[in-house]
């Protein structure tokens, strides 16, 4: 993309959210899902789990990608391709924006994810361990590329002036990418942003936290002192934003604006988080959003139901905050989405602060003491929320935390 000089930067807002779970598909749904602390959780059907002491997840069930998909056979596209295509279109549609005005517009479309489309990976070897290289179905291997996660939007949106990029760090990626589309806005380099992220449920991911002992066997607890794991779920999150200017010029509706973010990456060990790199993190996120931890209302936290995440995470924000504002993990109604968990978190944030609620950490008994937190048990809880804080970890220890405000004329005044 081509630089914008000494232009002042702009200012950046979410007009379209898309959204692809469990709980609700849409925003409107997701919206229902999130104020009544609806589970998405079920028995996983998708592979065959024989063998495994306990297999819940969260899938959807109710997706039809010919809905979502006009030109070309949905069939052409992995899953994760096929929520990240629904998910921008969802985005585009939400924003009151019509594809002819998009397409003459510069844009960045950046998603997101932690295993592309490796349940077509996984859906190959099992050919091949069964059958041999003969015959290989050809169509999974053509849709097995990870870059068709962005590329495919641009197909699909029939795109032309667009820049799309695939980002791989893990279960913070929907994070990064939308710091990515922040950055080209701000900066002028691009008119729109797509940004977000997408994962399908697959048998890799679902086996490997398996034989680290995480998954739990029937609900995920994040912050109960019973917590006793995640459980994998799949899904997209795309948001839509463009420069304040863009969106006022055209009467879009604002559901927030992006203050700004902060990523690190520690490298600290493979899988465990490192407290003090989460911390410095969050500071970096608050010093770029020019921010301080006692305008934070609530936080989304990555909150993944584990023992050594939560007391981890929780340990990082009390090294922040000398009272930590309520922190809710929505990961206790969609599972873990991986690279798609951070971008939903962001959406439901962006949601909270259009109407002006916090959403429940559900199946919430006791409150780790070790934790220390508010997680807004079961229920959702009404307030007025101005600016929130969504934390997204990663293994290998890729940090991403990103700072939405409600959208004020006069931020300063």
């Amino acid at each position: 993309m081509v630089g914008s000089g000494d232009r002042e930067p702009r200012r950046v807002v979410i007009t379209g959210l898309g959204a692809v779970t469990s709980i609700g598909t849409g925003a409107a749904e997701f919206l229902g899902g999130l104020r009544s602390g609806r589970s998405g959780v079920k028995p996983i059907t998708s592979f065959d789990t024989t063998g495994y002491a306990h297999a819940n997840g969260c899938e959807i069930d109710d997706f039809d990608p010919a809905q979502w998909i006009e030109h070309g056979d949905p069939e052409e596209l992995g899953r994760a391709s096929q929520f990240s295509v629904a998910a921008a279109r969802m985005a585009v549609a939400d924003a009151g924006l019509a594809l002819e005005e998009l397409r003459a517009r510069r844009v960045l479309v950046s998603v997101g994810t932690t295993d592309g489309e490796s349940r077509d990976l996984d859906a190959l070897t099992e050919h091949q361990l069964h059958h041999g290289p003969e015959g290989l179905p050809a169509v999974v291997a053509r849709r097995s590329a990870a870059g068709l996660l962005s590329s495919s939007v641009v197909r699909e949106l029939e795109l032309t002036d667009v820049e799309a990029v695939t980002i791989a760090t893990a279960c913070a990626a929907g994070n990064y990418a939308i710091g990515s589309g922040f950055d080209a806005i701000r900066s002028g380099e691009a008119d729109v942003a797509l940004s977000g992220g997408a994962d399908a449920v697959c048998r890799k991911t679902f086996t490997g936290f398996y034989r680290l002992g995480t998954i739990a066997p029937e609900l995920s607890q994040p912050f109960d002192v019973d917590r006793k794991g995640i459980l994998t779920g799949e899904g997209a999150g795309i948001l839509l934003m463009e420069s304040l200017e863009s969106a006022l010029a055209r009467g879009a509706g604002i559901y927030a604006e992006v203050l700004g973010y902060g990523l690190n990456c520690d490298a600290h060990h493979p899988v465990a988080p490192d407290r003090d790199s989460l911390a410095a993190c969050i500071e970096l996120a608050h010093r770029n959003a020019g921010v301080k931890p006692e305008d934070i209302d609530f936080i989304s936290a990555h909150g993944t139901g584990t023992k050594a995440n939560d007391v981890t995470e929780a340990g990082a924000i009390r090294q922040v905050f000398a009272t930590p504002p309520p922190t809710v993990s929505i990961k206790s109604m969609l599972g873990h989405t991986m690279g798609a968990a951070s971008a939903l978190a962001s959406a439901a944030c962006a949601l909270a602060i259009k109407e002006g609620f916090i959403p429940p950490t559900i199946n919430h008994r006791q409150t780790d003491p070790e934790c220390g937190l508010d997680p807004v048990p079961n229920r959702a809880r009404p307030a007025e929320v101005r600016i929130v804080q969504n934390n997204a970890l990663a293994f290998a220890g890729n940090n991403a935390v990103l700072i939405l405000g409600a959208y004020r004329a006069h931020p300063d005044a």
